[in-house]
């Protein structure tokens, strides 16, 4: 099944082995306006935000469970694929909120500089999880810390619309306003590969397929497009001495990553002017605002402005 929501207060269930069906299976009415649904991995429960946070059962018409923390709207939610009781969503006054199904109130939220679009959690690291940023970046958090991003993934001009992780669990694909998909290293700043075409605009929503091999974007102009999560790999069958080959290359190329001619042929990648240009515009604000700190804590009594590490800057408050 499939299930959807709207502005019209409503949750609908669809049957996706009929092609031919016009009509929902079941519809759940509802007093509020909801904006994002997320079914639970196992069991017949779901999950929609709004005004709040409420669990829902298939077989039942009103929601069993409610949470609220006096926030305006609650723009996305997600259940933990592992840890299934924990669900993390994200909200209008720029925090994030986890909460446990099995208790009756929130266990903590995290409140950030500026909003967060979205989240995924990792699917091999129950404690884990990632956050598609309005200020271009995307933040890799342990629960048990938050008040400390794991990673911050900077690579991106515009704001970060949508996340998903590989089911390796060992990277994600990231969807931004600025016209482009990346794929980052769970634990590396950067990312390794980006993806853009003349026509693609904004992108609203990306996913990895199931095998991992496959990534899948959704952009402004109603395009659905299927990419390649490697873009060099070899598609198709191949024989045992392509494999070889294909096998020898990654080794060297995995040997001397790190001599400057290979790193630099390694990381080039081709991006539009526009991008380009904003890169650069970001990289001098970014130095402008350092060497303002560091000017002001030249010029100031020593020791009343410490060093605040970039991985907490963006973070205003962790609350219980």
């Amino acid at each position: 099944f499939c299930y959807k929501v709207g502005d019209d207060k409503t949750i609908k269930q669809w049957d996706v082995d009929h092609n031919e069906m016009i009509e929902p299976l079941s519809t759940y009415l509802h007093s509020k306006m909801m904006t994002g649904i997320h079914h639970h991995g196992k069991n017949a429960t779901f999950a929609t935000c709004g005004e709040a946070v409420e669990i829902w059962d298939e077989n039942r018409s009103i929601p069993v469970q409610t949470y609220s923390w006096g926030v305006d709207t609650v723009h996305s939610v997600k259940f933990n694929p592992i840890e299934t009781h924990l669900v993390a969503a994200t909200a209008s006054d720029r925090s994030i909120m986890l909460y446990d199904t099995r208790g009756t109130s929130a266990l903590r939220k995290v409140i950030m500089k500026m909003r967060s679009n979205t989240i995924a959690w990792n699917p091999m690291e129950a404690f884990i999880f990632s956050a598609a940023n309005e200020d271009s970046n995307a933040y890799t958090f342990d629960i048990r810390k938050l008040d400390s991003p794991v990673n911050v993934h900077i690579d991106h001009v515009g704001a970060v619309l949508d996340i998903d992780y590989s089911p390796t669990g060992q990277e994600f694909v990231t969807g931004s306003f600025d016209k482009t998909i990346r794929i980052f290293p769970r634990d590396r700043a950067r990312s390794r590969e980006v993806y853009h075409t003349s026509r693609m605009q904004r992108v609203f929503c990306v996913t990895f397929s199931g095998d991992a091999t496959y990534v899948l974007s959704g952009s402004d102009e109603t395009n659905i497009r299927l990419w390649k999560s490697h873009a060099s790999e070899k598609l198709g069958p191949t024989n045992p001495r392509q494999r070889r080959d294909l096998k020898y290359n990654s080794k060297l190329k995995n040997q001397y990553q790190h001599h400057p001619e290979v790193k630099r042929i390694l990381k080039h990648r081709h991006v539009p002017k526009l991008i380009h240009k904003e890169a650069k515009e970001k990289r001098i604000m970014l130095d402008s605002i350092k060497r303002k700190e560091e000017n002001m804590r030249l010029h100031s009594k020593p020791g009343s402005m410490p060093v605040i590490p970039e991985r907490k800057k963006h973070i205003v408050t962790v609350k219980k």
